[in-house]
């Protein structure tokens, strides 16, 4: 077996997944629509699987996750709370020649020589344009190359014959100001907010302005005390949610990596704080070292929480086949971290084009309930009726100690929020005083995922290329998917040996009514054997069942038997009828 070469592997991947119906661009007759795909027959069943899949480990095999559907417009004032209005923006600059947009932070830095011009004059009208220019130039172009680039620049600006103004030549050493493209000087960064705006009622005007959700996990917080009180969970548990969101992306690329309309797949898991931990259990458990800690505990405090979820999300990864050694684990450091967060850690893959997040597990302290609580004011605590009875247990030097650490916690928080200084001294008493009340806002552990990365994780890590050489020497490369079978859109595909002998084709339809009811399964009669045994390893299908004369009697022992091929090995097995559906139901679910 061979693998295509890294820099082809995007175009080869991109070429299939529209060839057998993964994935399409979306509007394409229109001409298309930037950064947005819509899923085709086999895209649609793989990406449904990998929901259903991590919907299922998430709160199925689970009694501390319960789930969640929200909108994807809500109150606008929950972006406020979120910074989502105030601060959820990338740096923007547009090329002045073209203006073809960039991510100003993710131009690649160049060198070389800038030709500045003060303006240009039309050698006609007399006309000027007193705009200063530049063009950047690699080493060794000469100057008449960033002259014609002026041209174009000043032409577009109304002048005819244009006569350049004030030429200068400057070194110039990693710069992000110039187009990488053409060389033509850039716009100054300026911030682009990435929430789609929308309107709701009938007046489109700012009284009713509302957004597209740009994540679902806000959703979340604002919906967790009635998920609290309706579901009768206690702490610690967690609220999944798998959604629609929406980022005006200013440079969609990537294929679906980076798109303006996506799926997360969210978990808030909701934790008591440590210094509520310490007061119930005396202390706090630390990590051991690195690795799955095991089953919850009582003690556990954030870290080993937060290690608990980076490892069962490694441990899911490897369930649908993307094995450990696929991903890296990246701690961001200190000054990466966003002001709230204790920790974060990406799980990056491996895509052709760079290492990059699949998802983030990030420790949020209460940031997130806080904000709701400060902007909606209602308040978010939770009342833990054990901590009542063990606070009032504990010895005054004690309790004081927990009580200036909580203190201590929400005055920084407030502090950092903008909340004036003698307020937010009052507040953060109040907040510390109700640990003696059994109350407290509890912190977060976030595992936030993309569905659409995962797919195309999922696509790259599975395609590979088969070279064969038949018996009179021709060769022939096939492309095979290597999906784990959880995962795979078909799971079976079902072939009569001919499709010209009715007692094969009942047969074989026989057996594909059989399975269909428990698995997603393909018929198929067109062709040979070898070609349709190609096409389903194309699709990604794990197994293959081939009815065949030996199955209607003609040797009596194989009769009601059929011949599975397995893809990965090539591998064939004859199987009753009878017993084919308790075979392969442990190995597609």
């Amino acid at each position: 077996m061979s693998d295509p070469k890294v820099n082809e592997l995007m175009e080869k991947v991109v070429s299939l997944c529209k060839r057998r119906g993964f994935i399409f661009p979306s509007s394409e007759i229109y001409g298309g629509i930037n950064g947005f795909w819509d899923y085709g027959p086999l895209g649609a069943e793989l990406k449904r699987n990998v929901k259903e899949l991590w919907w299922h480990s998430m709160t199925r095999h689970r009694e501390d996750v319960v789930g969640l559907e929200a909108t994807i417009i809500m109150h606008p004032q929950i972006w406020r709370a979120s910074g989502h209005v105030d601060t959820f923006s990338d740096p923007m600059s547009d090329c002045l020649l073209t203006r073809k947009r960039f991510r100003s932070d993710q131009i690649e830095p160049q060198s070389g020589t800038a030709y500045h011009y003060t303006g240009a004059q039309d050698a006609v009208s007399g006309k000027c344009v007193d705009e200063p220019y530049a063009v950047l130039l690699p080493a060794g172009k000469p100057p008449e190359s960033a002259r014609k680039i002026a041209n174009q620049f000043y032409q577009a600006r109304g002048l005819g014959q244009v006569e350049l103004q004030g030429e200068r030549a400057e070194k110039v050493e990693n710069s992000q100001r110039f187009n990488p493209d053409n060389g033509s000087l850039l716009t100054e960064p300026r911030p682009f907010n990435l929430m789609f705006k929308t309107y709701v009622g009938p007046v489109p005007d700012e009284d009713n302005v509302a957004y597209l959700r740009p994540e679902t996990a806000q959703a979340i917080f604002v919906q967790f005390k009635n998920v609290l009180d309706s579901s009768r969970q206690k702490m610690p548990f967690g609220i999944a949610q798998i959604g629609k969101a929406f980022r005006n992306e200013v440079t969609p690329r990537n294929f679906t990596f980076r798109s303006r309309e996506f799926e997360q797949m969210e978990l808030e898991f909701f934790i008591k704080p440590d210094e509520v931990v310490e007061a119930l259990c005396g202390t706090v458990a630390k990590p051991a070292g690195p690795g799955h800690p095991g089953e919850p505990r009582p003690d556990w405090g954030w870290q080993l929480w937060h290690q608990y979820w980076v490892e069962e999300r490694i441990r899911f990864y490897g369930e649908i086949g993307l094995p450990r050694e696929s991903l890296e684990e990246y701690w961001q450091k200190p000054e990466e971290l966003a002001h709230y967060a204790r920790a974060t850690v990406d799980l990056l893959f491996k895509f052709p084009f760079g290492t990059q997040e699949l998802e983030g597990i990030a420790a949020r302290s209460d940031f997130d309930l806080s904000q709701h609580e400060r902007f909606s004011g209602k308040s978010q605590a939770v009342f833990d009726e054990e901590l009542r009875t063990a606070w009032a247990k504990l010895a005054e030097e004690r309790r004081q100690a927990l009580w200036q650490r909580y203190h201590d916690a929400r005055h920084q928080y407030l502090t950092k929020a903008g909340v004036p200084a003698q307020q937010a001294e009052q507040d953060a008493r109040e907040d510390a005083d109700g640990l003696a009340r059994g109350q407290y806002i509890p912190h977060v552990i976030e595992p936030s995922a993309g569905v659409d990365r995962l797919i195309l994780g999922l696509l790259t890590h599975a395609y590979g290329e088969v070279t064969t050489t038949d018996a009179k020497g021709k060769t022939a490369t096939e492309v095979v998917l290597r999906f784990h079978p959880k995962v795979a859109p078909i799971k079976v595909g079902v072939f009569p040996l001919l499709k010209n002998k009715p007692e094969l084709v009942a047969k074989a339809r026989e057996v594909f009514g059989l399975l269909r009811s428990e698995m997603a399964v393909f018929y198929d009669e067109a062709g040979s054997i070898g070609r349709r045994y190609a096409r389903q390893d194309e699709a990604g299908t794990p197994f293959c069942v081939t009815i065949d004369f030996d199955t209607l009697g003609e040797t009596p022992e194989l009769k009601d038997t059929v011949t599975i091929r397995y893809r990965d090995d090539g591998r064939q097995e004859r199987l009753p009828i009878a017993g084919l559906k308790a075979h392969l139901l442990p190995l597609v679910r």
